[in-house]
């Protein structure tokens, strides 16, 4: 539960990150993904342009608007504070997050998140940016810490559907 918990939690606070941050510098990204008392680091790595960039970071699912109508961000020459306000299952929730650092190379953001149904949940997801998007790999592709790769567009149009391997209309 407290997993799930975090998992929430990170969702709900990346939707008012994508909507205030500044795009990434396009290429590959690692994100190192901290759970507070969950044991070890889960690093993923993302190949980027501007359009998956904006997706993977507002991939919020029902963390959306209508159940998380108030947001506040302070944005300072360091960073930025965004402070989320949700109702989940019929309850008050609320996520801190605080970020810093260059999304030309690297930040850091730390999102604490209690409430609802969520149990108490402190996260750290550090990115750094490696370069070029390797070989082989095309906007929106995840390689998952155990090599396995997704590609989130993908995923997507599976997930509505659609025909991956169809051209859009």
């Amino acid at each position: 539960m407290r997993l799930v918990g975090a998992a929430l939690g990170g969702l709900f606070a990346s939707s008012a990150f994508a909507a205030d941050a500044p795009a990434r510098k396009p290429g590959l990204w690692e994100v190192k993904t901290t759970i507070e008392g969950q044991g070890r680091a889960v690093t993923v790595q993302q190949c980027i342009d501007a359009a998956t960039d904006q997706m993977l970071q507002s991939s919020a699912g029902p963390f959306s608007a209508p159940l998380c109508p108030t947001r506040e961000v302070t944005k300072s020459d360091g960073g930025m504070t965004i402070d989320t306000h949700c109702t989940i299952g019929g309850k008050a929730a609320d996520a801190h997050a605080v970020v810093s650092g260059s999304f030309d190379s690297a930040y850091t953001m730390t999102v604490t998140a209690e409430g609802g149904v969520l149990p108490p949940v402190k996260m750290t997801m550090e990115a750094k940016w490696l370069g070029a998007c390797a070989a082989g790999q095309e906007p929106g592709d995840v390689v998952m810490a155990n090599g396995v790769k997704v590609n989130i567009p993908q995923l997507q149009k599976r997930a509505l559907g659609a025909d991956p391997l169809q051209p859009a209309k």
